[in-house]
């Protein structure tokens, strides 16, 4: 069955509509690129087609390349990987430049035939470059279409010739919002950034693009770059506006990536050296930059997590084979800030939410928070009054439990106390359905120990949401000991209807994200402990990839919160407790009443209006800064083993059984060196063997908190990989 099919209407327009069978989302494939190559030959070639436009039969355009593809080119190259890929990106050029040339004489630029293309909702990645391939770009008038070229955010760049045409369109530093940042633009957005020509009607999409195809000059289809006298907007590298263009360029970038991620900086040299050359040419420069962002570790890594394992989890790769769980009727106890971020997400994607509290006050003020959030998407132009009021209209703030009744899911956010939260438990079971699934959402108290209040444990499983819950992606799925089937997919299918990300871990301390994230603060805190001057900490951390350092990550959490987990983590533990040396710092805070952001003074020092002013110099009076300090390397080395050793032992201990989840929450729960691919895909890069190598240097010199697990060295021992050993269809 064809992938892209042809219509020639009366009028001697030839219509090619791409339909990917089987695909609810065209991808390009192998046999796409055929299929779309033949297609447009065919047209060229009949003396009856005057034009063509090219849309989808779908309801959006495409969702991109099929990244399978890349792995096949290399493979097919046996040895040479690179030759593969570089030859497979250059056919790719060749059938746009096709599609672009339209069949003119390359000398005259006569006799081509115009291509318009139509896009009936939302276009991504090599959807979006074969439209910069076409001579005008129509786009429906659809509220859900979104358009862009969002690769540089999965570890690569558009490589099909959108990072040239799109700079050359409309100038480097124009262009950087687009490609730099790999914002999906809605279709008036998209009009403004120069992507599109035309918005149109649904109804009237493919009619105007006739129109256009029908009434085009020779002049309209010949792309600027091909015309005789071009000039790149903005300037060329060395003119004198371009040259200020690109050094600011650069500069931004490497501010933007702390010059750790390899195709930010590769797509903006594939533009500086293809800016200083004629078009085909540039071509062959892309490519050769795409191909070399492909053979980077990193790239294949970010490619893994954030895109193939990141499907896979939102797919239902941990789903129990269980009937559909859909949630109709939400209950949520507690609507405070958590409570009310998670009736935003579920009214949003369509949910009935009632939201309990001690009184009808303070209930409002979490419905007043799902206002909130909502009032400033209509201030941002993200949503419509109309579709507020809608969204608002499902949230049903109330004291009563017994509002509870016809609730198929229950989610638990009041105080992190085991007996507040057992007392709100037992109340609120007494008016749910038999059949409801219990949910709590806390972030380290043991769902072993909180089921005991349930009537049905196995109906009882955690569901540990992030702050803000409307910005962050990751939710925690916590599965207890007792924990039936049904409730786990009841949690994955209520995670899939607010459109996030879930991982599935076990019952274990803190769990999977908080058993990473608090090395990670007590390391830095610890640091400052021992003399190493604080701006070393954090930039190193930086530089890194991390979006925040471990100390200004403690004041965001809050101090006299750390101080709570310390104390009780210590008693838990007892002579095994890691962390005492941390203690002392934060300690000596919350006593000096520096208890973070939220009070103004922390580590850092806060304006009136909470905004950071820099480290606090009071820090160098209570712990001196050493006159020797250790290399960048060292620190960085200790930041970032420290939380990729949690995540080894999480796995060896079963809290983890998928190092996808254990990869995939790392970057989107906490910001895990987005490059690696996350802690195992780090592990990866590094090779087993090296991470040991550092782990015992490390543990000499700092402790056994840095020893080497027994999983780690048996893999460094056999010379594979986590993935290799775990997951070897995805190491390939």
């Amino acid at each position: 069955m064809p992938i892209f099919t042809t219509a020639l209407d009366d009028d001697g327009v030839a219509i090619i509509a791409w339909d990917l069978p089987g695909r609810s989302m065209n991808v390009l494939t192998d046999e796409g690129i055929a299929d779309l190559e033949a297609a447009f030959d065919a047209a060229l070639a009949d003396p009856a087609v005057k034009g063509i436009i090219l849309t989808s039969a779908k309801p959006d355009f495409a969702g991109g390349m099929d990244l399978n593809l890349l792995a096949r080119m290399k493979e097919n190259a046996g040895d040479d990987p690179a030759r593969g890929l570089f030859d497979g990106v250059m056919g790719l050029h060749r059938v746009l430049r096709k599609i672009e040339r339209a069949g003119m004489d390359p000398k005259t630029r006569k006799g081509g035939k115009p291509v318009a293309w139509a896009s009936p909702g939302t276009s991504a990645g090599i959807g979006t470059e074969i439209g910069l391939a076409c001579h005008r770009r129509f786009v429906a008038d659809n509220p859900k279409a979104k358009i862009g070229l969002p690769e540089i955010l999965i570890g690569i760049f558009p490589g099909a010739g959108g990072t040239t045409r799109f700079s050359r369109m409309v100038g480097a530093m124009a262009a950087a919002p687009v490609l730099l940042e790999g914002k999906m633009l809605a279709p008036k957005a998209a009009l403004g950034a120069g992507l599109i020509d035309e918005i149109a009607p649904p109804a009237e999409l493919v009619q105007n693009a006739k129109d256009w195809v029908l009434s085009a000059q020779p002049a309209d289809i010949v792309k600027p770059w091909d015309a005789k006298g071009y000039k790149m907007p903005g300037g060329a590298p060395y003119s004198a506006a371009g040259f200020m263009t690109f050094v600011g360029a650069s500069a931004m970038v490497h501010g933007k990536t702390q010059g750790v991620y390899p195709a930010a900086k590769a797509m903006l040299s594939a533009i500086y050296e293809g800016a200083l050359v004629d078009f085909d040419t540039a071509l062959r420069i892309e490519a050769r930059w795409f191909t070399s962002v492909l053979m980077n570790p990193s790239s294949s890594a970010m490619i893994r997590s954030l895109f193939l394992n990141k499907q896979a989890l939102e797919k239902g790769a941990s789903r129990p084979a269980e009937p559909d769980q859909t949630v109709r009727k939400l209950g949520i106890l507690g609507a405070g800030m958590m409570g009310g971020g998670i009736a935003y997400v579920a009214a949003l994607a369509g949910i009935e939410v009632v939201l309990i509290d001690r009184d009808q006050a303070a209930a409002d003020r979490g419905r007043a928070h799902v206002e909130a959030i909502l009032d400033e998407g209509v201030k941002r132009r993200k949503t419509t009054p109309e579709k507020k009021a809608e969204v608002l209209a499902r949230v049903t703030a109330t004291p009563d439990y017994a509002a509870l009744t016809g609730c198929d899911l229950m989610v638990e956010a009041v105080f992190e106390d085991p007996a507040v939260k057992a007392e709100a438990t037992r109340r609120a079971e007494q008016y749910l359905p038999a059949e409801a699934i219990f949910a709590t959402n806390t972030s380290t108290l043991p769902i072993a120990e909180l089921a005991k209040a349930s009537r049905a444990p196995d109906q009882f499983i955690g569901i540990h949401f992030f702050s803000p819950v409307d910005r962050m992606a990751l939710v925690e799925i916590i599965r207890g000991p007792r924990t039936g089937a049904r409730a786990v997919a009841k949690a994955l299918d209520f995670v899939r209807q607010i459109r996030k990300t879930p991982i599935v871990v076990n019952d274990a301390r803190f769990f999977y994200a908080n058993r990473c994230i608090i090395p990670y603060m007590n390391e830095g805190v610890r640091m400052v402990g021992e003399g190493i001057a604080p701006a070393l900490i954090e930039n190193a951390a930086k530089q890194l990839g991390f979006p925040v350092g471990p100390l200004q990550l403690t004041d965001e959490i809050s101090i006299d919160l750390g101080v709570k987990i310390a104390k009780a983590t210590h008693a838990a533990m007892g002579d095994a407790y890691p962390d005492a040396a941390a203690d002392g710092v934060l300690f000596t805070l919350a006593d000096l009443g520096r208890l973070g952001r939220k009070a103004g003074s922390g580590f850092y020092a806060y304006d009136d209006k909470g905004r950071r002013q820099g480290l606090w110099p009071g820090l160098a009076t209570h712990w001196p800064v050493a006159a020797e300090q250790p290399e960048l390397i060292e620190v960085q080395r200790r930041l970032a083993m420290v939380q990729a050793l949690e995540a080894v032992r999480a796995l060896e201990e079963g809290v983890l059984t998928d190092i996808r989840e254990g990869d995939v929450g790392a970057i989107l729960g906490w910001g895990f060196m987005p490059w690696s691919g996350g802690p195992f895909g780090w592990l990866d890069i590094l090779g087993a063997a090296r991470a040991v190598e550092i782990c015992d240097a490390l543990a000499a010199a700092h402790g056994s908190r840095f020893a080497a697990p027994a999983l780690l060295r048996e893999l460094a021992a056999e010379g594979v990989g986590f993935y290799a050993r775990f997951l070897p269809a995805a190491a390939a």
